[in-house]
């Protein structure tokens, strides 16, 4: 497996945490701790510019391309909807009461994951909340959704997973999921495992239709799992962590395969934050607490 770094992305003022896919394929959003929402051209990373402000740290990101419709979850538990067509600031809805660490668009709706342990469904027409679930009592971290089960899988810091129907019914808690807050969770691409990463620096697999059994479990990392992001033809997947790499696993075994860190490859020198994958040469993005965001080309 040949790894190369292929831009340095510099010019966020604060820690980096949130990343999205752009208008193009070879467009990527990032969203830092200053506030700003900063477009880049993977083709032409020194020309990246920030296209929307807000006023504390930017947590998650959602982009809508159909719509131009961009929103950005903060730490104190606003929603701000920003038309990038117009470059304008439509509204920031501060209904959550704390920090919204993920946003989904499913369905022609979005779905917000909050830090007081609220899911909410918000009409994008309106621009406001139509549904909220109380599911935990603590944060919820990591929200994905699978359409071929029509099932939701959220990451909680009550140290577990719940999975849940369209309606938000609870249809299995994986209890002590984590020895932690379980900080992500994401789908295999073929719908039968969910993979999970937490504060306990453990990556599990869970056997989704063999009633979520403990298929594999590694001490992945040294410290917290932030993120985990499969490969766009999903035959391998990656994993970002606060000990400041990103590891490479294959799909199929779930064996490692390589560590990207600064000493070989010239990696981040602070937690790895977020990833995302792009079908754009299907580069891999990597953000960072140092205030980097990055693009890798990885290739079996």
């Amino acid at each position: 497996m040949n790894i190369q770094q292929i831009a340095r992305l510099t010019g966020h003022r604060a820690s980096v945490y949130a990343l999205a896919p752009g208008d193009t394929p070879n467009q990527v959003l990032s969203g830092g701790g200053e506030g700003w929402v900063v477009q880049w051209d993977m083709d032409k990373p020194e020309q990246g510019k920030v296209v929307a402000k807000v006023e504390t740290n930017i947590f998650s990101l959602c982009y809508i391309a159909e719509q131009k419709l961009l929103l950005a979850g903060n730490m104190n538990g606003g929603l701000h909807w920003v038309d990038l067509a117009k470059k304008q600031d439509l509204k920031n809805v501060a209904y959550h009461e704390k920090g919204i660490f993920d946003i989904q668009y499913v369905n022609g709706a979005i779905y917000t994951a909050g830090g007081e342990g609220k899911l909410v469904k918000w009409s994008i027409e309106h621009q406001r909340p139509v549904e909220t679930f109380a599911l935990a009592s603590d944060s919820l971290r990591s929200l994905v959704y699978n359409e071929a089960r029509k099932e939701w899988a959220v990451g909680a810091s009550d140290h577990a997973i719940y999975l849940l129907d369209d309606n938000f019914n609870i249809k299995r808690r994986l209890e002590k999921a984590h020895d932690n807050s379980v900080f992500t969770v994401q789908y295999s691409p073929d719908g039968k495992y969910l993979l999970s990463g937490g504060r306990d620096a453990y990556m599990r697999v869970w056997e989704i239709e063999n009633d979520c059994r403990l298929k594999v479990e590694h001490p992945a990392h040294l410290f917290t799992v932030n993120h985990i992001a499969w490969h766009p033809d999903g035959h391998i997947f990656a994993t970002a962590s606060r000990d400041k790499t990103i590891k490479i696993w294959d799909a199929t075994t779930f064996d490692l395969l390589k560590v990207i860190d600064v000493m070989k490859y010239g990696g981040h020198v602070n937690s790895v934050n977020r990833l995302l994958w792009s079908k754009h040469h299907n580069y891999l993005v990597s953000c960072s607490d140092d205030r980097v965001v990055m693009i890798w080309a990885v290739e079996s």
